[in-house]
């Protein structure tokens, strides 16, 4: 795998690091700002609006750019929205750092993908789209209880502050590592773009991504209450617990990414979502052992971002067959179906703990995800009759 994907990762670490440290400051940045729990919480959600404009909308706009210059652009726009968000007098500013960093994310990772597949040869595409994704799982292995750790300790301006120092790490590795010569795309046109948000396969494809990523996120979001408050673990062993569920996610992502490789995304998510759905399952009943749920976690994560890979090169494939002349865009508009998918299960998993409890995420996460599961049953089957025709 070429050096120039470590410049990648590392730009991965640092934009994972900022999506997901505010859930560990909403607290702290609520009390200093004298702001409310739910005011501070929407500092989640404008980040993710960002990411949701930025990905397709900026990405179409920047289709012309050299991928090099574009890359580092967006990392200066990385620094420069965390650096505000450091120096952040107020809640406003606050919340417009947040966009402009979410802005950059949403480009990021569009972009990135395409750029990943570039530097190596198209049967390596996922793997290498896998390790571009591994920053994002390292961050939520290191970088998120790092800068929670700064910023409980330090204040929460200190932790942008600490992340803004990364994006400086990852616009120099950008300098130094990714080749000159990766070519932009030529900008989409409006109708291109308008055929990328109405083309049923593609359409089909997000819904897979969102529901998919959705129904882990259902339990997900309360994996920590749930370990504590069924399984009975103290609040210090929980922290290792997510540390270990950071790993195996870590582990099945570059997995999941080979096992695409090897099998072709399609069958490589059936697998995973088949997997996902039997260990949500299983989770319901263990959920209240202490032992069967630590295991099922730690098990379960291997899984949980396994599928990130396979959908990601599963839809620049069929974007380039349906729509080649917005293929940036298409990948794009997934990465904001990704964080569609975070809201989403965020949500249904919210509603469902104050209506029926925390022990009911599992089981509702597992029929989203069969959902999913379904989906890419009906799109495989789908792409026969594309391939006989095209042969």
């Amino acid at each position: 795998m070429p050096l120039a994907l470590l410049a990648l990762t590392i730009s991965a670490f640092a934009i994972g690091t900022t999506e997901f440290v505010i859930v560990g400051l909403v607290p702290t940045i609520a009390n200093q700002l004298a702001i409310s729990l739910p005011s501070a919480g929407l500092l989640v959600s404008i980040y993710a609006l960002g990411v949701a404009v930025g990905a397709p909308v900026l990405t179409a706009l920047t289709g012309r750019f050299p991928r090099k210059q574009l890359l580092m652009a967006l990392m200066v726009l990385f620094t420069a929205g965390n650096i505000l968000a450091w120096q952040a007098p107020d809640y406003t500013t606050l919340v417009i750092a947040r966009l402009l960093t979410g802005l950059a994310h949403g480009v990021f990772f569009s972009i990135g993908s395409t750029i990943a597949t570039s530097l190596v040869p198209k049967e390596k595409a996922a793997s290498a789209i896998a390790i571009m994704f591994g920053g994002l799982t390292v961050a939520l292995v290191t970088g998120v209880p790092l800068g929670t750790f700064i910023g409980q300790h330090f204040g929460w301006r200190e932790t942008f502050l600490a992340v803004s120092l990364l994006g400086v790490i990852a616009l120099v590795a950008s300098l130094l590592l990714v080749p000159s010569n990766i070519p932009g795309r030529a900008s989409a046109s409006l109708s291109d773009q308008l055929k990328v948000l109405t083309h049923p396969r593609l359409l089909i494809i997000y819904a897979i991504t969102a529901l998919g990523y959705g129904g882990v996120f259902t339990a997900f979001t309360f994996l920590a209450p749930m370990m504590q408050e069924l399984a009975g673990f103290s609040p210090s062993a929980v922290s290792w617990i997510l540390l270990g569920y950071g790993v195996s996610v870590a582990i099945g992502n570059i997995w999941g990414g080979k096992l695409a490789d090897k099998h072709g995304a399609v069958p490589a998510l059936k697998f995973i979502f088949a997997a996902l759905v039997v260990l949500l399952l299983v989770f319901q009943f263990t959920a209240s052992v202490q032992y069967a749920a630590l295991a099922t976690v730690l098990v379960m994560g291997i899984f949980a971002f396994g599928n990130v890979p396979g959908l990601q090169v599963y839809v620049v494939q069929k974007a380039e067959l349906y729509t080649p002349n917005a293929v940036d865009v298409a990948s794009g508009l997934n990465i904001a179906a990704f964080n569609i998918g975070i809201a989403l299960g965020s949500i249904i998993g919210g509603q469902t703990v104050e209506h029926f409890g925390l022990t009911q995420t599992p089981w509702i996460g597992a029929v989203i995800v069969l959902i999913a599961f379904l989906l890419i049953g009906l799109s495989g089957r789908l792409d026969k009759p594309a391939r006989v025709a095209l042969g």
